[in-house]
């Protein structure tokens, strides 16, 4: 064994974090816990893992589900294609059973190296290291290894040294090890270097390199995006969509959408020519900001959200709304919005509506 991995091992006996996917080696419970995990920090996604598995506590129960249900019980932890690839991995498994194979387990969707090598080691204690940001972080401040992790290079340096250092013999303990590590001392920022039990033979620390490390080749390009969401009220009625488009939360529902170019001022978009088109027809529409400058950030896009109630007698709840659904406003919690929109109904307007009822 060596000293790296010995050093790691001796502090995660005495530091681990007591996590309820670590109590187990049910592959299904384990990659249910990756998929949360890969982008959401532990601290938010741990009471949706159990509210999920709780649900879904089998690849069957997750496999026999509705594609809504499993995308409400998803709301809120973003990056919404895991969930749709969690659903259809699960229906792709031959009587509920899942794989025991490295290669079985890569091979579901949504499934990377990092992923199969984490279910693989945990669940089966298959010798496979991961390689997630924690670990490109400590192994690069460790070995002071300047090669951006985002080339292809990079990404074979250190798949490699990560595999080298595993230590076979408990390739579970090791991998949550390093990941813990790379989470609780090894941060990104203010790392515990003044306690760390690898600070003597550090290459980033005897260098003066902590804050250069790791490094990046590419910074993440993000798009403006302006949207002008429209919160109709008809009474104890509303509209929403689901967006089926090849776009961001793809699936979920969402209220009545204007996208426009940039962020008009509310005067100049209660004038406009889309909000004039899509009241055109309703009697004694009333237009009124409710909530403006909301910044929503995603890891490619900026979301700059504005919210507007339009207000229509109860009565024109009886027509028809081409492309999209009229709900009860007591029933919209029963449909998966963006983290965006369920923040401004529990925020905004289901306090309203849930007066409106008493």
């Amino acid at each position: 064994m060596n000293l790296f991995g010995t050093i790691l091992l001796s502090w995660y006996q005495e530091n681990k974090r007591l996590l309820p996917w670590r109590d187990t080696q049910d592959p299904y419970l384990i990659w249910i816990s990756e998929i949360i995990l890969q982008q959401t920090r532990v601290a938010q996604g741990y009471e949706y893992y159990l509210r999920f598995v709780r649900r879904f506590p089998d690849v069957k129960a997750l496999a026999e589900a509705d594609e809504d249900e499993v995308m409400r019980h998803w709301q809120g932890l973003g990056y919404y294609s895991r969930a749709r690839n969690l659903h259809e991995a699960a229906r792709s498994l031959p009587d509920g059973v899942f794989p025991r194979t490295y290669q079985g387990v890569r091979a579901l969707k949504g499934v990377g190296d990092y992923t199969a090598a984490a279910i693989c080691s945990f669940a089966y204690g298959m010798p496979y290291a991961v390689v997630d940001g924690n670990v490109y972080r400590v192994l690069a401040r460790y070995f002071g290894i300047d090669t951006p992790i985002d080339s292809s290079l990079g990404k074979k340096t250190f798949a490699a040294l990560a595999q080298e250092m595993l230590v076979k013999e408990h390739p579970a303990d090791y991998n949550q090890a390093i990941m813990d590590f790379g989470a609780l001392v090894c941060t990104p920022q203010s790392p515990g270097c003044m306690f760390c039990p690898l600070a003597e033979s550090c290459s980033a620390l005897a260098g003066g390199k902590i804050s250069a490390l790791p490094v990046k080749q590419h910074k993440t390009k993000q798009t403006d995006r302006y949207f002008n969401y429209l919160f109709v009220r008809m009474g104890n009625y509303t509209l929403i969509r689901k967006r089926t488009e090849d776009d961001i939360w793809k699936n979920l529902f969402e209220f009545p959408l204007l996208e426009t170019d940039k962020d008009y001022a509310a005067e100049e978009f209660l004038r406009s020519d889309a909000l004039s088109n899509f009241c055109q027809g309703h009697a004694e529409t009333l237009v009124t900001p409710l909530s403006r400058g909301v910044k929503h950030v995603l890891s490619h896009r900026v979301i700059h959200a504005n919210f507007y109630e339009i207000r229509l007698p109860e009565s024109e709840a009886e027509k028809e709304f081409p492309g999209y659904l009229r709900v009860r406003l007591d029933d919209l919690d029963n449909y998966a919005l963006p983290r965006l929109l369920h923040a401004f109904w529990e925020k905004h307007a289901k306090k309203d509506s849930d007066t409106c009822r008493m």
